[in-house]
């Protein structure tokens, strides 16, 4: 029954972990059957309501360039972070969150292309993202022919270089034993890979990429090969726009 303005502003309240949760699950759930217009006004208020305290932080400032002592460096820290980062925090407590909060960000980029005002809202999760998703929390795995079918479909969705057409030409990218395809995966988006890159294992440089594709090619054994083409790398994610995985 409240407002998603009401819910940002009790989930900053100091509620304990089961009605935080709870609150966050709300505004999650809120958020989801959104309209585009709604999403807009949604994030116009994030931006409005939820900012830092400009004055505050230019006190604070001057105050640390007198005396810099560690209280008065905690108060500036902690005023100048916007509120609304810590909304973000609060709502990836919940199960699904992080995938949701990907998928929000998608939403918000768009949003901006019409208010670019709104980019403000995207330096905080930026700011959040390079955290949540620093190569030392990623997972690397190997994708196979025989990786589950719903992450293989979407290898071919995200193909973003050279386009996979049909699941036989996903089959001579993956089954052959001089071709390795390999992704980043997140522990919170087990089953969404982040970014993914397909190797072919040759014998001295391609000249082209036709060379390295070509169906009628014989596989090469491994052990043959001396060098690793990698030639086709993919972000999947849009909502991670900005965001490096090495």
């Amino acid at each position: 029954r409240r407002s998603a303005a009401e819910l940002c502003a009790l989930l900053l309240t100091d509620l304990g972990d089961v009605s935080s949760n709870k609150v966050s699950r709300g505004l999650l759930a809120k958020y989801a059957v959104m309209t585009d217009a709604q999403k807009h006004a949604f994030f116009q208020m994030l931006g409005r309501d939820f900012d830092i305290d400009p004055h505050e932080v230019a006190r604070l400032a001057q105050a640390y360039a007198i005396d810099r002592d560690a209280k008065t460096l905690a108060q500036l820290t902690a005023a100048a972070e916007p509120r609304r980062q810590e909304i973000l925090r609060r709502l990836n407590r919940v199960a699904g969150a992080t995938e949701a909060l990907v998928a929000m960000r998608c939403d918000l980029l768009r949003a901006v292309a019409q208010t670019p005002k709104l980019a403000i809202i995207d330096q905080d999760f930026l700011h959040l993202f390079r955290s949540w998703f620093n190569q030392g929390f990623l997972v690397l795995r190997r994708i196979g022919w025989h990786t589950p079918a719903n992450i293989l479909e979407k290898i071919i969705a995200y193909e973003a270089v050279h386009a996979i057409n049909t699941w036989d030409e996903l089959r001579l990218r993956l089954l052959p034993e001089d071709r390795r395809c390999y992704a980043y995966f997140h522990p919170c988006m087990p089953e969404e890979p982040l970014i993914f890159v397909e190797v072919a294992l040759t014998q001295g440089v391609a000249d082209n990429v036709q060379n390295v594709l070509a169906e009628a090619r014989a596989p090469l054994a491994p052990d043959a090969a001396d060098t690793a083409v990698f030639y086709s790398i993919s972000n999947c994610q849009d909502g991670l726009r900005g965001i490096s995985f090495g």
